[in-house]
């Protein structure tokens, strides 16, 4: 009974000229033989798994960059309550404390420079320690996520005293040049 239906409404759309002069209306089997279809090619594509070195994509062709434990982020750490800024660098897997502050770096990445859209980003876990229950007390993740220096809204530390940002990841691509050292 659908079928019956959805054939008499692409005939009237097709009397009516919504295909345009050039197009016909497809015949009512096709379309109800696609809508067959559909369902077994989802369980299909389902069922299908793709190796990781399948594809037309070599390994070789993609660029690498510094390796993941070479890599130096610069985070900022801000105190609003006595306006006072620390530079932090870390490697991923690294942590330190600046004063009740615990951050974690696991993670960082900068697009290459030839990219339209250049982003530097690092994943961060920031913890903080109640300032009044003095340095046993223990830390209370505040923050656990990616940080982008060309878009600091995305995602936001939201604490009262403390803010955290990205400033750069230190990282180089193949046919990148290196930086000069001027002595």
């Amino acid at each position: 009974m659908r079928s019956l239906a959805a054939a008499a409404s692409l005939m009237a759309l097709a009397a009516c000229g919504m295909f345009g002069e050039d197009e016909a209306a497809p015949p009512a089997e096709e379309t109800s033989g696609s809508a067959e279809e559909a369902p077994a090619i989802a369980a299909q594509a389902e069922n299908e798994t793709i190796a990781a070195d399948e594809g037309e994509a070599d390994g070789e062709d993609v660029p690498q960059g510094t390796p993941m434990e070479e890599r130096v982020a610069t985070l900022g750490l801000l105190n609003k309550r006595n306006n006072l800024t620390v530079d932090v660098e870390l490697k991923p897997g690294e942590e330190t404390i600046v004063d009740d502050v615990l951050i974690r770096l696991a993670s960082c990445e900068r697009r290459p420079p030839w990219d339209p859209d250049p982003e530097t980003g690092a994943f961060v876990q920031v913890a903080v320690r109640d300032p009044g229950r003095g340095e046993d007390a223990g830390f209370r993740r505040i923050f656990s996520g990616w940080l982008f220096l060309n878009s600091p809204s995305l995602n936001v530390v939201e604490h009262p005293i403390y803010d955290v940002w990205v400033k750069d990841c230190a990282m180089s691509f193949p046919g990148e040049e290196a930086p000069e050292d001027s002595e």
